[in-house]
């Protein structure tokens, strides 16, 4: 369905009114994950899908790899409706235009990526005006029969951007970019339209939270300007597990869910799929309910006046972590009277007050402090994250502080810690990157990721990816330091950056190899 909507002036209250716009009342935002079942196992397929349903999920997202496949979604659909699951279902379908021409037929909605849908084999780096025009007449031309044949069965289309997939001719005019990813979108959204095709949703999607929420911001602005609205499936994608997917979920997902973006969701965790379910409820719960105005977070700003240059000779690099009261984690502390201490308990400032959310002068040390009460550590996780990473687009920033009163000083700290390096604003181990697999991985990649992190985690600052196929594979990992991807049964390639060093090895011997190869390059450490 297109949503027509009003130009304004300023981006924040575009994305407000859109979103409130679209969403109205008291309608929530649609819960969504994905099968990792293989397709062609029906029974296994219909269980895991029933599981979803009844952990809460909405929609569920099926691999469709194959005209095969495509055509077991009949078996599988009447098999659910014939046990009173009747949650719509997604046809995931990359590089086969054939494949989702036969699943629009039959589930509800399809998703394409225009990433690698018509001009993946194009090897071309460099094209003439010319022949950006002409590539975009031959997307339009492949597209048609998919418009044809969700037309007919009144079938969506899920226009699926993700950094890291996108073609030869995007990268070539736009680079591997927030502007990419939406000019990508905006192409196949107009070549729909102008083949009088409405039935839309968008997603942009990232696992590095600050593009992610960058991108879909962006792409809300373009379509303002164009003068249209769809609604946009939100996702950081290869999020990880633990602590860690569920912090750059809610920092992401969140953010733009208090923004008023966001229509249907799916938290994309390396762990068993209804595990997903939980974290996105509350993520709606909270956040995914609005009515004429985003909801109030409860924060309040820090304001250290001249204390940046004490603090600076300290040896201290912003964002600050602060803590209320004594803990060996932070930078910085505060004592019950609201002194602020260097974590060698040296007194930085002892004037210190507090002030709404707002703008900052230039000698100010500005540090967001989020209070919370009785919050289990698991859902303070979310609600900092989600409303940090608000405000953090709102203000200038130095520090962040985090108060829960059942949770110890140690907790709110290490949550702290666990929000910045999420946003990738600092780090204080390494980053890890992570699919949440699906029916077309090979191996077991909750183990293998598992096995690299126990290895790897005291490695700060490094960034590695464990994905599990080409498609989440070498494109998606885009700023991953290292690549550790399954490539087949029993088989691991490894890259370096986007390099690709090691090609279907054992994986017996993966994980050796990769250390090696991270020990080669000096990113190891004692």
């Amino acid at each position: 369905m297109l949503f027509p909507v009003k130009k304004k002036n300023s981006l924040q209250s575009k994305v407000v009114e859109v979103g409130h716009l679209l969403i109205g009342g008291e309608q929530p935002v649609i819960i969504q994950s994905m099968t990792t079942t293989r397709t062609m196992d029906i029974i296994a397929t219909v269980d895991q899908v029933m599981r979803l349903a009844d952990a809460g999920c909405e929609m569920a997202r099926i691999t469709v790899q194959s005209i095969k496949e495509a055509q077991q979604l009949y078996s599988i659909k009447n098999n659910l409706r014939s046990r009173s699951y009747n949650l719509p279902l997604v046809a995931d379908v990359h590089f086969n235009p054939k494949v989702a021409e036969e699943a629009a037929q039959i589930v509800e909605k399809v998703r394409i990526n225009p990433g690698n849908y018509v001009d993946r084999n194009n090897l071309k780096t460099d094209f003439t005006e010319a022949e950006y025009q002409a590539e975009l007449e031959k997307i339009a031309l492949k597209l048609s029969p998919l418009l044809n044949s969700c037309k007919k069965n009144n079938t969506a289309i899920r226009i699926g951007t993700n950094h890291g997939s996108l073609s030869n001719r995007i990268l070539a005019k736009y680079g591997n970019t927030a502007v990419g990813m939406v000019e990508s979108a905006i192409e196949f959204v107009e070549i729909c339209r102008n083949q009088q095709f409405d039935n839309l949703i968008l997603s942009l999607k990232s696992s590095n939270v600050r593009l992610m929420i960058e991108t879909n911001k962006l792409f809300v602005e373009r379509m303002i300007e164009n003068g249209y609205y769809y609604p946009i499936h939100l996702g950081v994608t290869e999020a990880g597990d633990g602590s860690d997917g569920r912090i750059k979920s809610a920092a992401g997902i969140g953010n733009l869910l208090l923004n008023g973006i966001g229509d249907t969701i799916r938290v994309s965790l390396t762990e068993k799929p209804e595990n997903e379910i939980p974290v996105a409820r509350h993520l709606v719960e909270l956040y995914g309910k609005r009515k004429t105005e985003p909801p109030k977070i409860i924060a309040e700003k820090i304001i250290l006046k001249g204390a940046k240059e004490t603090i600076n000779t300290r040896k201290l690099k912003a964002p600050y972590v602060v803590s209320q009261g004594e803990s060996g984690l932070s930078d910085l502390f505060l004592d019950e009277k609201n002194i602020l201490h260097h974590r060698n308990k040296e007194i930085i400032a002892t004037k210190v007050s507090t002030d709404s959310i707002k703008p900052a002068n230039k000698d100010e040390v500005n540090i967001i402090k989020l209070n919370y009460s009785n919050l289990s550590k698991e859902t303070l996780q979310l609600i900092a994250a989600a409303e940090f990473s608000y405000v953090y687009d709102l203000v200038p920033v130095d520090g962040i502080c985090i108060y829960n009163n059942i949770t110890s000083t140690d907790d709110n700290t290490q949550v702290s810690l666990d929000i910045l390096q999420a946003m990738g604003l600092r780090f204080s181990r390494a980053e890890f990157i992570a699919c949440p697999s699906c029916g077309r991985t090979y191996f077991d990649i909750q183990d293998h990721l598992k096995k690299v992190r126990e290895k790897t985690s005291h490695l700060k600052g490094v960034k590695i990816a464990v994905m599990g196929c080409i498609v989440n594979g070498p494109g998606e990992m885009a700023d991953a330091d290292y690549g550790y991807v399954g490539s087949g049964m029993g088989r691991v390639s490894l890259y370096k950056g986007s390099k690709l060093i090691y090609q279907n090895i054992e994986e017996k011997i993966a994980l050796t190899t990769l250390i090696s190869l991270i020990k080669e390059n000096g990113d190891w450490k004692y």
